[in-house]
């Protein structure tokens, strides 16, 4: 773990931090994290089911329970229910971040819910278990980005949204609201709230490392074990190469 000070409270991720967050892999981003000290923070079978491009977005939490008579009629319904206040807390730069426990045969939506994230133009949805309607999201522009588990055709037969802006897990992972879930075609992540700045910086450098390593090997024609992984020494080259160009 690096040595780095946090004070480790919650805190509203600028839309600058998320944007420099789409600019990098999710492998990167996943070393810059661990490298921070927080190894499980990966939606372990969470897939994209939406073409586009890297993802990055605020959690706004909903959590979903097994069906139990009191359970049914403690949760409010309607316009009240814990998953429509939930995606109303959705936004420009958030995403929908759904516990389902990992069932594949309960969904969240599908089409007619979720329209309520697309008129407040939210960033997505990410869900431990199935969507549906997907079809009908797609093809109405619903302009939002989908990880999930599966997708189905079931409604909640064994489930009913309880909780919302709570901490949740989504495959494996801790999600805490306002933590940024980062994603691309090969998974998603959690960031905690307070790290991303630090991660975004260490993502940006290390990047920047790896390229100018890049350059190098293609330069030479030489094997990439000649300079991967990358050492101090490289480190401190790429940043006086960088000064030299200006960079």
């Amino acid at each position: 773990m690096a040595e780095h000070t946090f004070d480790m409270q919650p805190v509203e991720v600028p839309p600058a931090v998320l944007s420099g967050l789409k600019t990098i892999p999710t492998a990167t981003v996943y070393n810059a994290v661990r490298y921070y000290g927080s190894p499980a923070m990966v939606c372990e079978g969470v897939l994209r089911l939406t073409p586009g491009e890297r993802f990055a977005a605020r959690a706004r939490t909903l959590r979903f329970l097994p069906i139990r008579p009191d359970l049914l009629a403690e949760v409010s319904k309607g316009e009240e229910s814990p998953e429509y206040l939930a995606m109303g807390r959705c936004g420009p730069g958030d995403a929908l971040v759904v516990d389902l426990m990992g069932n594949t045969r309960d969904v969240v939506g599908g089409d007619v819910k979720l329209l309520q994230l697309a008129m407040n133009r939210a960033d997505g949805v990410v869900i431990d278990g199935a969507i549906r309607d997907l079809d009908v999201v797609l093809d109405e522009d619903y302009g939002l980005t989908v990880y999930a588990r599966a997708r189905s055709f079931h409604g909640n037969p064994e489930t009913r949204a309880a909780e919302e802006n709570v901490q949740i897990q989504c495959g494996g992972a801790l999600v805490r609201p306002g933590d940024v879930l980062v994603g691309d075609g090969d998974g998603v992540l959690v960031v905690p709230s307070w790290m991303a700045q630090a991660v975004l910086d260490w993502a940006i450098e290390h990047e920047g490392v790896e390229n100018y390593i890049k350059e190098k090997i293609r330069a030479e024609g030489v094997r990439p074990g000649k300079y991967y992984p990358p050492t101090e020494e490289m480190k401190a080259e790429w940043q006086r190469v960088q000064a030299e160009r200006g960079g």
